[in-house]
Protein backbone atom coordinates (compact mmCIF):
# COMPACT_ATOMS: atom_id res chain seq x y z
CA UNK A 1 0.00 0.00 0.00
CA UNK A 2 1.28 3.33 -0.98
CA UNK A 3 1.68 6.31 1.85
CA UNK A 4 0.75 9.12 1.24
CA UNK A 5 3.01 11.54 3.25
CA UNK A 6 5.53 13.32 2.27
CA UNK A 7 9.30 12.63 2.30
CA UNK A 8 11.63 13.95 5.33
CA UNK A 9 11.99 17.75 4.53
CA UNK A 10 15.90 18.12 2.84
CA UNK A 11 18.15 19.68 5.56
CA UNK A 12 17.99 23.78 5.18
CA UNK A 13 21.09 25.23 4.35
CA UNK A 14 22.02 26.73 8.39
CA UNK A 15 22.90 30.20 8.35
CA UNK A 16 26.63 31.42 9.19
CA UNK A 17 25.05 32.11 12.88
CA UNK A 18 23.43 29.22 13.81
CA UNK A 19 26.75 27.15 12.10
CA UNK A 20 28.99 29.28 14.59
CA UNK A 21 26.57 28.62 17.42
CA UNK A 22 26.87 24.52 16.37
CA UNK A 23 30.91 25.17 16.44
CA UNK A 24 30.50 26.60 19.63
CA UNK A 25 28.60 24.24 21.51
CA UNK A 26 29.91 21.72 19.74
CA UNK A 27 33.27 23.04 21.64
CA UNK A 28 31.76 23.39 25.21
CA UNK A 29 30.55 19.67 24.89
CA UNK A 30 33.96 18.81 23.89
CA UNK A 31 35.56 21.06 26.73
CA UNK A 32 32.90 19.39 29.38
CA UNK A 33 33.56 15.97 28.30
CA UNK A 34 37.28 16.27 28.61
CA UNK A 35 36.97 18.20 31.96
CA UNK A 36 34.95 15.09 33.43
CA UNK A 37 36.59 12.38 31.19
CA UNK A 38 40.04 13.22 30.46
CA UNK A 39 41.48 15.13 33.72
CA UNK A 40 44.52 16.57 33.18
CA UNK A 41 47.06 16.90 36.56
CA UNK A 42 46.70 19.83 38.67
CA UNK A 43 50.34 20.63 38.66
CA UNK A 44 50.71 20.30 34.40
CA UNK A 45 51.42 23.86 34.45
CA UNK A 46 53.55 24.31 36.55
CA UNK A 47 55.82 21.70 34.95
CA UNK A 48 55.45 19.58 37.69
CA UNK A 49 54.85 15.57 37.54
CA UNK A 50 52.18 14.70 39.35
CA UNK A 51 52.73 11.68 42.18
CA UNK A 52 50.53 8.73 42.52
CA UNK A 53 50.05 9.39 46.06
CA UNK A 54 46.18 9.53 46.96
CA UNK A 55 46.92 10.87 50.44
CA UNK A 56 49.77 13.40 51.51
CA UNK A 57 51.07 14.64 55.27
CA UNK A 58 51.97 18.40 55.19
CA UNK A 59 55.89 18.69 54.99
CA UNK A 60 55.97 21.57 57.45
CA UNK A 61 54.17 19.66 60.48
CA UNK A 62 56.28 18.75 63.41
CA UNK A 63 57.34 15.97 64.56
CA UNK A 64 55.66 16.03 67.96
CA UNK A 65 52.24 16.61 65.96
CA UNK A 66 52.39 13.82 63.68
CA UNK A 67 53.15 11.34 66.87
CA UNK A 68 50.28 12.89 68.64
CA UNK A 69 47.76 12.15 65.89
CA UNK A 70 49.42 8.53 65.27
CA UNK A 71 48.96 7.87 69.29
CA UNK A 72 45.57 9.38 69.31
CA UNK A 73 44.78 7.35 66.00
CA UNK A 74 46.44 3.52 67.04
CA UNK A 75 44.18 4.52 70.95
CA UNK A 76 40.76 4.97 68.31
CA UNK A 77 42.10 1.72 65.97
CA UNK A 78 42.58 -0.28 69.77
CA UNK A 79 39.16 1.18 71.22
CA UNK A 80 37.24 -0.44 67.68
CA UNK A 81 38.92 -3.70 67.88
CA UNK A 82 38.25 -4.66 70.87
CA UNK A 83 34.60 -3.19 70.85
CA UNK A 84 34.11 -5.56 67.63
CA UNK A 85 35.89 -8.31 69.80
CA UNK A 86 32.83 -8.16 71.94
CA UNK A 87 30.33 -8.77 69.06
CA UNK A 88 31.89 -12.16 67.52
CA UNK A 89 33.30 -15.20 69.17
CA UNK A 90 35.59 -17.99 67.68
CA UNK A 91 38.62 -17.53 65.39
CA UNK A 92 37.30 -13.61 64.51
CA UNK A 93 37.54 -12.71 68.16
CA UNK A 94 40.89 -13.76 68.44
CA UNK A 95 42.00 -12.25 65.26
CA UNK A 96 40.55 -8.56 66.44
CA UNK A 97 41.50 -8.70 69.80
CA UNK A 98 45.47 -9.60 67.98
CA UNK A 99 44.70 -6.34 66.33
CA UNK A 100 44.08 -4.77 69.24
CA UNK A 101 46.87 -5.70 71.18
CA UNK A 102 49.00 -4.56 68.23
CA UNK A 103 47.48 -1.26 68.10
CA UNK A 104 48.26 -0.84 71.95
CA UNK A 105 52.29 -2.26 71.41
CA UNK A 106 52.70 0.44 68.57
CA UNK A 107 50.57 2.91 70.80
CA UNK A 108 53.20 2.74 73.27
CA UNK A 109 56.24 3.11 71.20
CA UNK A 110 54.89 6.54 69.62
CA UNK A 111 54.33 7.53 73.30
CA UNK A 112 58.18 6.72 74.44
CA UNK A 113 58.92 8.62 70.89
CA UNK A 114 57.13 11.64 72.33
CA UNK A 115 58.91 11.35 75.67
CA UNK A 116 62.09 11.49 74.39
CA UNK A 117 61.51 14.25 71.84
CA UNK A 118 59.78 16.01 75.41
CA UNK A 119 63.71 15.18 76.70
CA UNK A 120 65.31 16.08 74.18
CA UNK A 121 63.49 19.68 74.10
CA UNK A 122 63.91 20.08 77.65
CA UNK A 123 67.53 19.50 77.54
Amino acid sequence: MFKATPNPPQPSSKSRVETQQAKKLDEAAERALDYYLNPKPTDEASGKTQTAQLFMVSPDIDTETLLANASEDLLSISAIAADLADDVDGSRRSVILAISRMADGVHLLVERAMDRLEVQAAG
